[in-house]
């Protein structure tokens, strides 16, 4: 009887969310999951049990999910009601209704709607909306908050998601990501219209903004790399299928890199991803495509962003072999590159903690101040006195005086700058990786994820390692263990768990922001590469067995 009573109450809520919904496609879809469910379909039933299993939680990184009906998916009732609670905020944390709002959108599926949306949101609320003309990378949305004097930013994107995902993205109008306690601020404010029938949405009254923008982003970006340079390089690009790829080519075309190829197949926006499983860089296969065409052109290097272009991803060749560097290594590159090419004596460089170490010893070697931050460019781009930072996930702030957020556009420019400047030297950036192995000891990091259907598992797993913590792993004792959600040193708590082993490996635990995984990072130094790269594969094997669901 409890388990009728509860699918009845189910049914009720999702025939009032279907009185709701604004959108022709969710209500049609939801009343076919509904009568389904009636008619006794229990995959029908199961979806709709997901999709009202609570509401889609507005965090640090606003908000990111399977498109559809419900609310625990992304569709226009959740964003009408995001778009509201965002202005309500602005509106009484800065005294005055006419505050400012840059929207900005992707070319995933509904992208363009959830924008307009939020512009009619915003206009009806006595707000000023400025909306970005037509689909453009994270990191110019990011740009125009600031450049544009904005009181707040909206992305719609889901990055490197997969196809049926989407996201909403906020900033404030320091140009940075949200972070406490103004995530937990507007999330309260969303709480206050339960129905987006309720939210009044203006028919126009939006701005809509002209390329001016991607032009002074352009001159913006090309600033990044010094004038006069080398410029012999010959470079393959792929966007993924995002948005990135007249951005980035004509950036590094303005800059004077003449040789840049595109990778056809990829290089228009498509919001199913086709020739990818899974539109990340960092995923196996997903830049097979951009190193076929490296070994064809003869190029020298591969620039690849992710979907939104925040990120860059980069393959060059080693012996004879294409490989992708990781994350870490492009890092400690860009990082040191800045580093030889000048920075001022008070500049500030930083990564978060499940960022290699490297970063850190090649700042303290050049005297230069350096921090760790917890995970995610809302705490790095926050840094006093930031000149740079990066996080392992192939993102990086190269000019944060611009964008306060990773911008895979100006770091694909300082890499082909890099690049080219060692290659008139006869020299490539494996080289510098070596010289830079020589002189801080052999950094090398790991990372796996475990993936789950349920999200439950990973907090079962995050408390088996609390109740019964690793005394020694890979034969090396477990000489340091904290509790991140407890805070450790500086940083603010957190959920995950950090360990240190007594040869200085260092192991970090801890669950995805934005994907249901959890993730495990690992690094080990040594002076010699062949060691320390065997003593990280073990780590490896016992951290897979240790965190098994």
């Amino acid at each position: 009887m409890s388990e009728q009573k509860t699918a009845s109450g189910l049914h009720d809520e999702v025939r009032a969310w279907i009185a709701d919904d604004p959108d022709e496609q969710t209500r049609a879809e939801l009343t076919d999951l509904l009568q389904r469910a009636d008619g006794g379909d229990e995959s029908a039933s199961a979806e709709l049990a997901d999709a009202f299993s609570g509401l889609l939680e507005f965090g640090t990184a606003g908000l990111r999910g399977k498109l559809g009906g419900g609310p625990n998916r992304m569709n226009r009732v959740v964003v009408i009601r995001a778009a509201a609670g965002l202005t309500t905020y602005l509106q009484e944390s800065r005294g005055r209704r006419d505050v400012t709002v840059v929207i900005g959108f992707d070319a995933r599926h509904n992208s363009d709607v959830f924008a307009r949306d939020t512009a009619a949101v915003v206009t009806a609320a006595g707000g000023r909306a400025l909306v970005l003309s037509h689909p453009l990378p994270t990191p110019l949305l990011a740009f125009s908050i600031r450049h544009l004097g904005a009181d707040a930013g909206v992305m719609v994107t889901a990055s490197h998601n997969p196809p049926q995902d989407n996201g909403y993205k906020v900033y404030l109008g320091d140009g940075s990501q949200i972070v406490p306690p103004s995530d937990a601020q507007i999330a309260a404010a969303i709480d206050r219209y339960p129905r987006a029938a309720a939210v009044s949405l203006a028919d126009d009254g939006w701005e809509t903004i002209d390329d001016a923008i991607v032009d002074d982003y352009l001159r913006s970006v090309v600033a990044v790399v010094a004038e006069g340079g080398a410029r012999d390089l010959r470079i393959v690009h792929t966007a993924l299928h995002g948005v990135g790829s007249s951005t980035m080519t004509d950036a590094l075309r303005l800059a004077g890199f003449a040789d840049v190829h595109s990778v056809a197949e990829q290089a228009e926006p498509d919001p199913e991803f086709p020739t990818v499983s899974f539109p990340n860089p960092e995923e196996p296969g997903a830049i097979d495509l951009a190193l076929a065409a490296a070994r064809d052109a003869g190029a020298d290097i591969v620039i690849a962003n992710d979907p939104d272009a925040d990120r860059c991803a980069v393959a060059v060749e080693d012996g004879d072999t294409w490989r992708m560097l990781r994350g870490d290594e492009v890092g400690a590159l860009l990082g040191h590159h800045l580093v030889q090419r000048g920075v001022p004596a008070d500049a500030v460089f930083a990564n978060s903690i499940v960022s290699s170490r490297l970063l850190g010893a090649i700042a303290r070697a050049a005297g230069l101040a350096h921090e760790e931050t917890l995970t995610g460019f809302k705490w790095i781009s926050r840094v006093d006195g930031l000149r740079y930072g990066y996080e392992e996930a192939l993102g990086y702030c190269v000019d944060p005086g611009q964008v306060r957020d990773k911008d895979g556009i100006s770091a694909g420019l300082l890499v082909a700058e890099l690049a080219a400047g060692l290659k008139a030297q006869g020299r490539t950036v494996v080289d510098v990786l070596d010289e830079l192995a020589a002189a801080h000891g052999a950094h090398l990091t790991d990372s796996f994820s475990v993936r789950v259907d349920d999200l439950s598992i990973i907090g079962t797993i995050m408390q088996r390692l609390r109740n019964s913590p690793p005394q020694s792993v890979a034969g090396q004792q477990v000489s340091k263990a904290e509790d991140l959600a407890e805070g450790a040193g500086e940083l603010p708590p957190t959920e995950g768990l950090r360990y240190y082993l007594a040869d200085d490996t260092r192991i970090i635990v801890r669950p995805s922001g934005t994907e249901p995984k959890l993730k495990i990072y690992l690094e080990a130094i040594g002076p010699d590469k062949a060691e320390t790269a065997d003593r990280l594969a073990s780590v490896r094997a016992e951290m897979e067995r240790l965190t098994a669901p």
